[in-house]
């Protein structure tokens, strides 16, 4: 279930915002790193880096995850790898990685524990195992963790970047150049908080960077490599439609094109590279195109 949290602190010593609050709050520091987070200081957007002083009011909201009471479902998981402290996986299209509002079953995690049974949640009550998200209607490699130690480290490699992650889209034009960055801050859409915008102003959001390599030229269409070097919310969908580029079947950031109308999101998480979080080994996992790409492409082809 979701779980609503709001504070309007007045802060007691000075430092970063996300450091002073989390130590005063008695909260993780981690909270000011979710995708819900809304910091305000003295009434005004902040970032968790923000530095405060004695005095200064803070307004915090965000959502907290709570896997309270989760049921394990036996639910099949393709697996790319398995060892004691990781399961890499290749989750479909369609399949929703955590508990959230209004979906309480057919989970990853709710694979999870059924897979591992109560040792595995009892690792992580909020989050078992969970170290990278996809979105529902993205497919493609996940790395997931088994043991407390390896979610740590897994997740101190994504926060600093040591991850490599590669994304194949069929996205909408010609992109020229056929090789770039797109980087832009990222912030909740004002109008429509479930949604997310690029923006310009470095003082809104957070800082986003992509980058895209035209690997095929298609009818009306391109499909491209996509290099995440940050891990926002959205990131891809938004970036490629502030372009002109929206992905084909994005119902959120695309455009229908009546041409296509079973397409569904045309976004595939390709290829993971991580170091193993136990023997630092690095290793590379990937996922072949799914049956969604390989029925549009010819045709988009023009085959």
């Amino acid at each position: 279930m979701i779980r609503h949290h709001s504070f309007s602190h007045t802060v007691e010593g000075s430092g970063r915002l996300d450091a002073t609050l989390s130590a005063e709050l008695d909260i993780q520091r981690s909270v000011f790193s979710l995708p819900s987070v809304v910091i305000l200081l003295n009434g005004k957007n902040a970032k968790k880096s923000s530095k405060v002083k004695e005095g200064d009011e803070v307004n915090l909201e965000y959502d907290e995850e709570v896997f309270e009471g989760l049921d394990a479902e036996d639910i099949p998981l393709t697996v790319l790898y398995e060892d004691d402290s990781i399961l890499v996986i290749d989750k479909p299209q369609g399949m929703v990685v955590h508990p959230g509002a209004g979906v309480h079953s057919g989970t990853v995690v709710n694979a999870l524990l059924s897979r591992y049974g109560d040792d595995f949640a009892s690792s992580d009550d909020e989050r078992p195992g969970i170290v990278h998200r996809l979105d529902k209607d993205t497919s493609g490699v996940m790395v997931i963790a088994r043991t407390p130690s390896a979610l740590e480290k897994l997740q101190s490699q994504f926060f600093s970047h040591e991850t490599e992650k590669h994304y194949k889209a069929i996205a909408k034009g010609t992109f020229c150049p056929p090789h770039g960055f797109i980087d832009t801050n990222i912030e909740r859409d004002p109008k429509d908080r479930k949604k997310f915008r690029a923006t310009d102003r470095e003082d809104r959001g957070k800082k986003a960077l992509t980058e895209y390599t035209v690997e095929k030229i298609l009818s009306g269409y391109t499909l491209v490599d996509i290099h995440l070097h940050t891990g926002r919310t959205h990131q891809i969908r938004v970036h490629l439609s502030s372009t002109g580029h929206p992905i084909l079947g994005d119902p959120v950031y695309g455009v229908n094109d009546p041409r296509y109308p079973d397409s569904t999101l045309m976004l595939h998480a390709f290829s993971l590279e991580i170091n193993h979080p136990e023997t630092g080994e690095r290793m590379h996992f990937e996922s072949e195109l799914p049956a969604r790409f390989k029925r549009i492409l010819p045709i988009l082809e023009g085959v």
